[in-house]
């Protein structure tokens, strides 16, 4: 079995899985690695350092609080065995964090046992098939993947259900300064926002006027497009005829986005030139099963 197969496979298992954690699982002997619901000590639960999301709003937990004081937890957290009686998470950190906040002695979960490389696929695949993560969080959660674990990106886009091109774009962000995923983090910023800014000269100052003018993403791309064409403008009248019109332009960012690569046209009256850039074998890789497939 090839490693392409059996990565659709695991993409499956993984969905599976996602999907047997809504429901309270019996005990079977026959199923290794689950066990039933039962009910633990809440300081015997530890978050898993390398879950993705980072970012939970406050007002949403305390809200998620008052309802458990409530109600209680609904659906269990989703937890792995580190030690005796120990217990790490696997999804389920929020529900977990408000029912601290919420002063419960104990709460209800569910046993996997996995090893790191599948918590931390499942914890990916439960945050984006849930929205959870901002967009920082999933492009990194991509990263750490790819570079721990050797998946590609139509690895990735198989096991969350997302386009390639999703996970490239994804990927785009980043390329991005500090500043500007911190306001990507906190929401001010939108992922249509961060990617128009991703090829501009000065990402940060643009950001910035972004937020304070509350600009759209269509009117992000006009001001990222402006900059972009500022950038190529000739220094002097003899390279004005090398100046690139804003069709080429906007043609280049429209490939960019389709390849998550960055794509140069160099048009002339009597013909032209289109330059891909990739920085791995495996971006080639897939260059050439995109030409391929036409």
């Amino acid at each position: 079995m090839n490693d392409d197969v059996s990565k659709r496979r695991l993409g499956r298992g993984l969905a599976a899985l996602i999907g047997e954690m809504d429901q309270p699982m019996p005990v079977d002997t026959a199923r290794p690695g689950v066990s039933a619901d039962r009910m633990v000590p809440i300081e015997f639960v530890s978050r898993n350092p390398r879950n993705p999301r980072r970012f939970f709003d406050d007002g949403e937990l305390h809200e998620l609080a008052s309802s458990i004081r409530q109600h209680g937890i609904v659906q269990p957290v989703v937890v792995r065995t580190m030690a005796s009686s120990q217990f790490e998470i696997i999804a389920g950190e929020r529900r977990w964090r408000a029912a601290q906040l919420a002063g419960l002695i104990e709460i209800p979960v569910i046993v996997r046992d996995v090893d790191d490389k599948t918590a931390l696929e499942i914890a990916i695949v439960e945050n984006v098939q849930r929205s959870d993560l901002n967009p920082l969080e999933e492009a990194l959660g991509y990263e750490q993947l790819m570079a721990e674990y050797g998946y590609t990106q139509n690895d990735l886009g198989e096991i969350i259900g997302k386009s390639r091109s999703h996970v490239a774009n994804s990927l785009r962000l980043l390329k991005l300064p500090e500043p500007v995923r911190d306001l990507l983090a906190a929401g001010s910023l939108s992922a249509g926002h961060a990617r128009a800014l991703v090829p501009t000269s000065d990402p940060i100052a643009l950001a910035r006027t972004i937020v304070s003018k509350g600009m759209s993403v269509r009117d992000a791309e006009r001001l990222a497009q402006n900059d972009i064409k500022a950038q190529s403008e000739p220094k002097t009248l003899a390279h004005q005829k090398d100046q690139k019109d804003s069709d080429t332009l906007a043609l280049e960012r429209t490939l960019s986005d389709a390849l998550g690569l960055d794509v140069a046209i160099n048009h002339k009256a009597s013909g032209g030139q289109i330059k891909i850039s990739y920085k791995s074998l495996e971006q080639l890789e897939e260059i050439c099963r995109l030409l391929e497939r036409r």
